[in-house]
């Protein structure tokens, strides 16, 4: 205990020499209670970091967000304060740990390249979007729209941003009456529903999540459009046909740096010569495809999902036109999805007891910090999210639209 003692004795000392932050950390391991140690001075602290086991010990001399995130998801440390002053004071450790150590590459972001098959990839959307339906409808919307919504004003609710996200979307893509629509990643339905109900679209709606594919059928068939909207479980590779528009929301990001010309090249063989396509997907904010900062993108690997990558936005165009993909409007949504999960985040810990109670401790720790620390994200530039609205290339110009007026024009 003395080294320990003596450890966390030294790493204060350096701490409180230069940040003053109302943090005290309790030492617990065993059960009982040890010493504490103040980061601060302040009469109550706004956060207590209570260590339950020594293997904590590094990720506290040494933090970064993905060995802080890792001791907490795995019940090494208990964290206790409101969510966003975890977050901040997180941050604050870990970006002055970062300061400090100057050795060569320490703060190098590493470009991942993960090999993507059917298989893994059905495995990697299972194990996030499976977790329960009922989970993630106590903190989505009541359509379960899991993407980014759209604040037209800026005052909306989140069910009534989403159903605007949605519009945009189909508004975008110029979606008729009679036409058909493919939707790679469908969620659970809201997407497809609301351009069959709302647009006259016949449409179909993939998957890979089992849990997905069974509510959203419940759900098309609940809402009597079972006519004109078929839900599959079924991997994009494998689609076949021709469809008028294409959306694919919240879903490329799974796809893989090394086959991203290869997805938009699949969905360019799929669209019709005059058809129109958008692709809204979360983008890194480093420009050759590297992590996150602070080793956010790690924790967000391991833990919430594997095997996912996000490229740049130059890198999302440049794989587009290699597709045979023209894109015509690009637009960038980061305020929505900072407001967007700042709404999921406070829902969910609203409801941090209930949903305690729905799924295993661990993975309620897990989705507690990712949807925070995805909200800190957005909002600090480290990762964004785009629409990109495209045809085939190598049209006639004479078929471009002279404006994006139809965009933003009222809807009547």
């Amino acid at each position: 205990m003395l080294s320990i003692d003596k450890a966390l004795d030294g790493w204060v000392r350096r701490w409180r020499a230069r940040v003053n932050l109302p943090l005290r950390v309790r030492w617990a391991v065993g059960g009982e209670s040890g010493p504490q140690w103040d980061l601060g001075d302040f009469a109550q602290p706004r956060v207590t970091i209570t260590v339950r086991d020594a293997a904590a010990l590094p990720a506290l001399l040494s933090p970064s967000l993905d060995s802080l995130g890792e001791a907490y998801v795995e019940g090494r440390i208990d964290v206790d304060g409101a969510i966003d002053d975890v977050l901040a004071m997180a941050h604050t450790l870990v970006a002055q740990a970062d300061d400090e150590d100057r050795r060569p590459g320490a703060l190098q972001r590493m470009v991942k390249a993960f090999t993507h098959n059917r298989k893994l990839d059905r495995e990697s959307i299972q194990y996030h979007y499976d977790v329960s339906n009922a989970f993630y409808a106590e903190w989505l919307d009541p359509a379960m729209v899991y993407s980014c919504a759209y604040f037209e004003r800026g005052d909306e609710d989140l069910a009534t941003a989403q159903r605007k996200k949605i519009d945009h979307i189909l508004t975008k893509i110029r979606l008729q009456p009679g036409q058909t629509l493919l939707d790679i990643g469908c969620g659970w339905g809201a997407l497809v529903m609301r351009a069959a109900e709302a647009f006259g679209a016949r449409c179909v709606g993939i998957t890979l999540s089992q849990a997905q594919y069974e509510l959203a059928r419940e759900r098309v068939a609940a809402a009597g459009l079972a006519d004109r909207v078929e839900i599959r479980l079924q991997d994009y590779r494998d689609v076949t046909g021709t469809f008028d528009r294409i959306t694919s929301v919240g879903m490329f990001e799974h796809v893989g740096l090394k086959h991203l010309a290869d997805y938009f090249r699949l969905i360019r063989e799929r669209l019709a010569p005059d058809g129109w396509a958008l692709n809204h997907g979360i983008t890194t904010a480093d420009a050759h495809d590297g992590e996150t900062p602070h080793g956010g993108g790690r924790f967000i690997d391991k833990y919430v999902f594997p095997h996912g990558e996000l490229p740049h936005i130059s890198t999302v165009l440049r794989t587009m036109q290699e597709g045979g993909l023209e894109p015509f409007d690009v637009e960038s949504l980061r305020r929505h999805y900072a407001r967007t999960l700042t709404c999921w985040s406070q829902t969910f810990e609203a409801k941090a007891e209930r949903l305690r109670a729905m799924v295993p401790e661990r993975i309620w720790r897990i989705w507690r910090v990712y949807l925070a620390g995805c909200a800190w994200a957005f909002e600090h530039d480290q990762i964004s999210i785009f629409q990109v609205l495209c045809r085939p290339a190598g049209r006639s110009a004479q078929e471009l639209p002279w404006s994006r007026h139809w965009i933003y024009a009222p809807r009547g």
